[in-house]
């Protein structure tokens, strides 16, 4: 009896021990944000990202050459809102797509390379926990990042050139308080696109494991769908793929704005974004921990990772397609063309006749009408292409006549155009204009245009 109550009495404390439950999901968001933060590539990463476009958009406005090729870059002496615009034309090319492969396609790949993982599930003991931290932690790093490439992109523009009106796409002028007010949204706007690179960048990283391929996804994913806005693609394709919305923000500076091509580019986005999201998460719950040679998710990549993209992909353009007119061609037409071109000389030209201090005119005086062809009317008269060819006919003011300015255009596959003059001399002949007081640039000389594909 005494030896059976002892043991009895021994096993007691052993039965009544609670089990460990998880770490709470605060705590390991803290540990992965010092593990992000301690990365000296994070940490230079955003010491460039607070500092280097303030300072590169100063020095670009002091210089007398402007990138004019750039979009916004010819204003850039006008006022200090040309600058973000630039910054965000880079960023959205290259910037934002290097900082998604670098934060969030090395989040859970570092793991890997360390030999780490079976520490730390068994530290945390939540599969769930680890993925939505990891998640979390890298989400935060890039949008610090982004909100250091706005800030100080905008703070250098405005040091070097002021508070003063943005000119838009269509030639409109928009004042201090309405570009500050765009060129913020703008920003916002380009988030999705990076929210989709982020979600492709842990993807790859889970399901690539120690490759290099998982920190490089971001960054081929990015630069296969810039090659692809650069073809004559279908609308309703071009707009299904999540990085037009690094281009549809343009939409945002004309009058009226291009507001669905933008919303669809943005919704398209944070659709990709969820469903690569997704996708990462089942890879993460479904990978073997034990087996420290398995590194990745060997056959899982394509059932779990390409082709459910690609039936996105597929179904967001069969949406778009159903729901808008002309998505099943270039979206570039010449009636299209003839209204922008006429649109953006009307507000440029009474933009002119402020500079040059004389009486104002307005739109309707001017009667601006635009008569275009593409390749001498030859073929058809659609597409993107530099042999467009355009004939603006307008009333002069304060005279009982009409005159012409002729302009050669190149339009790109999005929609975005440059009109270069090409006579008279009188109407877009001169590069500056003297005034007194001061030389500015002729705005008729050279213009930045934008069609709007639907």
């Amino acid at each position: 009896m005494t030896a059976t109550v002892a043991d009895a009495d021994a096993t007691a404390p052993a039965a009544q021990t609670p089990t460990a439950g998880p770490v709470p999901v605060g705590r390991i968001l803290r540990f992965e944000l010092v593990k992000q933060f301690s990365v000296w590539r994070v940490r230079l990463l955003i010491l460039l990202c607070w500092i280097g476009p303030g300072v590169l958009v100063f020095a670009i406005d002091k210089q007398s050459t402007l990138p004019s090729d750039t979009l916004f870059g010819r204003w850039m002496h006008a006022t200090g809102w040309a600058g973000p615009l630039v910054a965000l034309g880079f960023a959205g090319t290259w910037a934002l797509p290097l900082l998604t492969s670098v934060v969030a396609g090395d989040v859970f790949a570092s793991e890997d390379r360390l030999g780490t993982w079976r520490h730390l599930i068994i530290a945390i003991r939540s599969h769930r926990r680890i993925f939505a931290a990891k998640a979390v932690a890298s989400l935060t790093v890039i949008l610090l990042l982004v909100v250091g490439l706005a800030a100080s992109s905008t703070l250098g523009g405005l040091l070097a050139e002021k508070n003063l009106p943005l000119v838009g796409l269509d030639g409109h002028t928009l004042s201090p308080g309405d570009a500050a007010g765009k060129v913020l949204l703008a920003w916002a706007c380009v988030l999705a696109p990076t929210l989709a690179l982020a979600a492709i960048g842990l993807l790859g990283s889970i399901a690539l494991g120690k490759s290099p391929m998982g920190l490089l996804l971001p960054m081929l994913v990015a630069l296969g769908m810039q090659l692809a806005q650069m073809l004559p693609l279908p609308v309703a394709i071009r707009l299904a793929l999540p990085g037009y919305a690094f281009i549809s923000w343009n939409g945002l500076f004309t009058d009226p704005t291009q507001i669905k091509t933008l919303m669809i580019g943005v919704v398209v986005s944070l659709v990709w974004a969820v469903v690569a999201t997704v996708l990462a998460y089942l890879l993460f719950l479904r990978r073997d921990f034990t087996n420290l040679t398995n590194d990745g998710a060997g056959r899982r990549v394509l059932a779990l990772g390409v082709v459910p993209l690609a039936v996105v992909l597929a179904l967001t353009a069969g949406v778009v397609a159903a729901t808008t007119s002309e998505a099943g061609g270039t979206g570039i037409t010449q009636a299209k063309v003839q209204k922008s071109v006429a649109t953006a000389f009307g507000h440029l030209f009474r933009l002119q006749q402020t500079q040059m201090y004389h009486s104002s005119v307005t739109e309707a005086q001017l009667a601006t009408t635009a008569s275009c062809l593409k390749s001498e009317g030859l073929g058809k008269q659609e597409g993107s292409g530099n042999d467009w060819r355009c004939t603006i006919t307008f009333n002069v003011p304060g005279n009982n006549i009409t005159a012409q300015g002729i302009y050669q255009l190149d339009i790109t596959a999005n929609g975005r155009y440059i009109a270069d003059g090409d006579g008279p001399q009188e109407v877009n002949g001169y590069f500056l204009i003297v005034t007194p007081g001061k030389v500015v640039a002729n705005p008729l000389w050279q213009f930045d245009g934008n069609v709007d594909l639907l």
